[in-house]
């Protein structure tokens, strides 16, 4: 008989424990719900601040319009604007990524700022002229800095992301610096940088990314450390560390970029590329 009662008890203990274990994940489970869900919220309202639509839908390089979903490659330019009081500004950097699911690569490359070349305005074509392709930006905004791009290499541009570069160091200081290993000292608007390993902070990777009269390769190193850069900032982006600021993230993001991609068109590209 006491047997029979301590069977029971202990069955009924297991029931308590196997019940409070599911509550607990129950908790767990809607408690991380309702976290992502936040996250998304705020993803897609960031996004929807920092989209900025072009006239054009397809590029006239392009027979007809791709398909993220269907894995089709692209292209992207990516320009860095520095803004000035009283004008439209320049674009300090100029590069062109372009990714290929197919072949799993995404490639970089860097147009010089002074490159001389042919600028294309498309709503007065007599004013076309031959000029440093930065100029492009001052003259039409990004949708002349497209034309012309596309114009300089022959290939079709897909998309645009535009970012402040004075704001730019707001990006870096989002995700907690950057690690680089210098290869020049220089001191570059009151910033003084030593050569070697280092981490530094938004302000110094702004010079950084800057410098190029102390680089014996110019403009070619200075668009070396810029891919390097960029890429620094993805990979810190993507960690999990940054999932516990990702607010001061996407306020860094959404004040420095505008962007004709899509919140469906970024989330096709991270599922799909």
């Amino acid at each position: 008989m006491n047997i029979t009662r301590a069977v029971r008890k202990q069955k009924k203990k297991k029931g308590n424990w196997f019940r409070v274990t599911l509550l607990i994940i129950f908790f767990m489970l809607a408690g991380s719900g309702l976290y992502f869900y936040n996250v998304y919220s705020d993803v897609a309202s960031a996004v929807d601040k920092m989209n900025n639509p072009i006239s054009r839908e397809v590029s006239e390089k392009r027979e007809e319009k791709i398909e993220v979903q269907e894995k089709d490659p692209i292209s992207i330019l990516m320009v860095g604007v520095d803004e000035r009081e009283g004008d439209n500004g320049r674009t300090d950097s100029m590069l062109v990524i372009t990714v290929n699911p197919e072949t799993k690569t995404t490639k970089i490359l860097s147009i010089p700022r002074d490159t001389r070349t042919q600028l294309i305005d498309k709503t007065k074509t007599k004013k076309d002229r031959i000029d440093k392709i930065n100029h492009a930006y001052a003259f039409g905004g990004i949708e002349m800095s497209i034309d012309t791009v596309e114009n300089f290499l022959n290939i079709p541009i897909d998309y645009y992301i535009e970012v402040n570069m004075q704001g730019f160091k707001d990006i870096v200081d989002a995700v907690g610096g950057i690690d680089v290993d210098n290869q020049y000292a220089f001191e570059l608007d009151g910033v003084t940088l030593e050569e070697g390993p280092q981490h530094l902070d938004g302000i110094e990777a702004l010079s950084y990314a800057r410098m190029r009269k102390e680089d014996p390769r110019g403009d070619i190193g200075r668009g070396e450390r810029q891919r390097e850069v960029i890429s620094k900032i993805i990979d810190k982006g993507k960690s999990l560390s940054t999932l516990t600021n990702y607010t001061d993230i996407l306020d860094a993001l959404e004040n420095n970029i505008k962007t004709n991609l899509t919140l469906n068109e970024i989330i096709r590209m991270q599922s799909s590329y």
